[in-house]
């Protein structure tokens, strides 16, 4: 029996024996009751409250409601069309402004790689969820690519969402943190960018100076290869050369690079001097490697740039001529990995004045500010002091000066014993 009854404007709450209290109303001419699950007076108010305006409602209005919840027909007031995203990215004050057409259309082919990864009843940006952004990271694992390339793809992805986050009420769905892969994943692979040996470079010289060898451009090549050996730039910079960015008499260059744009001078080296000025003969425009360059800025009909490719593959053929092989088969990657290459000129760069002694600041205002291939061959610690570390441990366990002296004394008695075997001995103990 129900213990207290209160009106109201629909229906009635009552408590019943228990204390728990229950709201009866009547919809379509049908009684119902349901439990509030409370023994707290107001609390019941209030949750009885927030059922009055579904209540009032003419009984289509709620079938209405209940079956577009159902079938997601509520949509936001922004909504836009998968098939229409990327022409509105494309304009959108807030997209990414890539420095290259190619990267420009790696944006693009990556949200077209998206969009055939979705089921096809998702047709609107708002229906994409975290789990179908979870779903395409998985495919991409399963394609075999370096952790990089697949964190890069995501970024592309994160980046389209977040611009267009008007159009996602819940927010962009990429995010997850566990679209992203993680370093480590691949840490146990050796494989990574090497440097060239002297003996190595020496070697690059003498095929690129053998008529034997052939390769298009080849006397540009032997200039290209010069100059990265001897001024650490990258493959861009020097295959684009201008002669109005080198004085001959002054022996220095300038460089504005291509990927940064920050602006270096360098000295220019003998053997470089030697080759600039062979090149001399053949100036026919403002390019030191006219037909390289011409060849490198091939551009397709989309304007991506192709010519790269044939220069880098020209490069690499040159790399072959030695016997070094420059990419090698790695477990878990679809692709090949980069071991050898143009860009390894850089990296001899940094070893041999790490060897040299040369400062760090002095490297970098070569190779510019922003490198990060110096930290590879100059350490922060320094070795010297490392040195002193392992040294301090070591003596720990180490015999003193008393005691070293003492048994080398006694193996100066030791009888038929070669004299010079015991001299080796006590020098041996001393040492120690």
């Amino acid at each position: 029996m129900a213990r207290k009854v209160m009106k109201q404007d629909v229906g009635t709450i009552y408590q019943k024996p228990n204390g728990t209290y229950h709201y009866r109303y009547q919809i379509n001419g049908e009684r119902k009751s349901i439990s509030l699950k409370t023994k707290n007076q107001e609390e019941a108010m209030r949750k009885v409250k927030e059922l009055l305006p579904v209540l009032k409602a003419t009984s289509m209005e709620v079938v209405s409601a209940h079956v577009a919840h159902a079938r997601n027909l509520i949509k936001p007031a922004n909504v836009l069309l998968l098939t229409e995203a990327w022409n509105v990215y494309a304009k959108h004050p807030n997209r990414a402004t890539p420095a290259t057409v190619n990267e420009r259309l790696a944006y693009e082919a990556d949200w077209r790689d998206f969009l055939k990864s979705l089921p096809k009843g998702c047709q609107y940006l708002h229906e994409v969820t975290p789990e179908l952004a979870d779903a395409y990271a998985q495919k991409l694992r399963e394609r075999q690519l370096a952790v990089d390339t697949h964190n890069r793809k995501i970024k592309r992805l994160r980046k389209i969402f977040s611009t267009l986050v008007e159009y996602c009420p819940d927010g962009s769905p990429f995010q997850s943190p566990v679209l992203w892969r993680k370093d480590r994943e691949e840490q146990e692979h050796n494989t990574r960018r090497l440097a060239f040996t002297r003996e190595q470079e020496q070697a690059l010289l003498d095929v690129l100076a053998d008529s034997t060898h052939k390769v298009k451009n080849k006397p540009e090549i032997r200039v290209i290869y010069h100059l990265g050996m001897f001024t650490g730039q990258r493959l861009k910079d020097c295959v684009l050369l201008q002669w109005h960015k080198v004085d001959l008499e002054r022996r220095r260059i300038w460089v504005k690079q291509f990927k940064t744009g920050k602006e270096v001078t360098i000295p220019i080296a003998d053997q470089l001097l030697t080759v600039l000025r062979e090149a001399w003969a053949w100036k026919c425009d403002e390019y030191i490697c006219p037909n390289c360059a011409a060849r490198y800025k091939q551009k397709d009909a989309s304007g991506k740039d192709v010519g790269c490719n044939k220069v880098g593959l020209d490069i690499l053929r040159v790399i072959r001529w030695i016997g070094l092989e420059p990419s090698v088969e790695v477990p878990g990657r679809k692709k090949k990995a980069t071991v050898y290459g143009f860009h390894s000129l850089r990296h001899s760069f940094a070893s041999h004045c790490a060897e040299a002694g040369v400062p760090k600041a002095v490297l970098l205002s070569i190779l510019g500010t922003d490198s990060d291939i110096a930290d590879k061959y100059y350490v922060h610690i320094g070795e010297e002091a490392q040195m002193e570390a392992i040294a301090a441990v070591a003596s720990i366990t180490a015999k003193s000066d008393r005691q070293r002296i003492e048994e080398a004394l006694k193996l100066l008695d030791t009888p038929d014993v070669p004299a010079e075997e015991i001299l080796n001995r006590v020098r041996h103990v001393l040492k120690a």
